[in-house]
């Protein structure tokens, strides 16, 4: 009997440790609950929080930059374009260049007379689009400080002319000399009546950096491959065209069998600032 009653004891002591190890287990779950719960309550409002700063912040941003500014006579889509030719000529020679680059240089050199016989003549107007992907690719400024002073050009009507002297003084692709305005005001000096306060100050200031680098956006997002990128009426003619390699009679050829049936410009000017 005292046997029975014992076990029917320890079962009861049992009974009672379990349910109190439940009751512990639920209060230490209430517990980490509430602290989860605390937890998660911070962290949201810290997002809510950041959320908002960083809105102001962007806000505050976006009031402080302002439009951008562009240069005199710039055309195009967002006045990206720096046109040297008639509106009215019957072809247009797109052709994005990076002061920097030696390919473009060499592009320049084969083809400079070639491209403002054309213009001269009213075959064609050329868009010039100005990138940066030199300072990108080896650090620097150069690209972008030359591309802002033949902006400042363009103001003063000599954009073409600054941006023959710039590559035919073009640097090494390494050496970054592009960077020092004064060097770019001493080629000012190259083109009768550039070389003006107010060329200088444009120059020194900056004042189309944004300009550049939306400029450079634009490239980026245009697929294009690299520079210089040249295009007939909207089609790639360099390094070649369909199967023919680029060359003067080749450009020449090109731009007659697209003007044919076409008058040419009737008047041969860049459009004035």
């Amino acid at each position: 009997m005292s046997d029975k009653s014992d076990e029917r004891k320890r079962a009861a002591r049992d009974r009672l440790e379990q349910q109190r190890e439940l009751d512990r287990a639920r209060e230490r779950r209430r517990r980490t609950l509430i602290v989860a719960t605390a937890v998660v309550g911070v962290l949201a409002l810290a997002a809510v929080v950041g959320l908002i700063a960083a809105n102001a912040g962007k806000d505050d941003h976006d009031s402080q930059a302002g439009p951008v500014a562009t240069p005199s006579g710039a055309t195009g889509k967002d006045g990206l374009t720096l046109q040297v030719g008639a509106d009215d000529a019957p072809s247009t020679l797109t052709v994005w260049e990076d002061f920097r680059c030696p390919v473009c240089a060499q592009f320049e050199d084969a083809f400079r007379d070639t491209i403002a016989e054309l213009a001269d003549s009213g075959q064609i107007k050329v868009d010039y689009h100005l990138a940066t992907i030199i300072d990108g690719n080896l650090g620097g400024s150069g690209s972008l400080r030359a591309a802002n002073a033949a902006a400042c050009a363009q103001d003063a009507g000599e954009f073409a002319a600054y941006h023959d002297v710039l590559y035919r003084n073009q640097p090494a692709e390494s050496d970054d000399s592009f960077a020092d305005n004064s060097r770019l005001i001493e080629l000012a000096g190259s083109v009768d009546g550039l070389d003006t306060p107010a060329f200088r100050n444009c120059v020194e200031d900056g004042t189309y950096d944004s300009w550049v680098e939306k400029s450079n956006t634009a490239f980026g997002e245009g697929g294009f491959q690299g520079t210089p990128t040249a295009l007939l009426n909207g089609e790639s003619i360099f390094p070649k065209k369909g199967d023919e390699e680029i060359s003067v009679a080749h450009l020449k050829k090109w731009v007659a069998e697209a003007n044919k049936g076409r008058k040419p410009a009737t008047a041969g000017a860049t459009p004035s600032p």
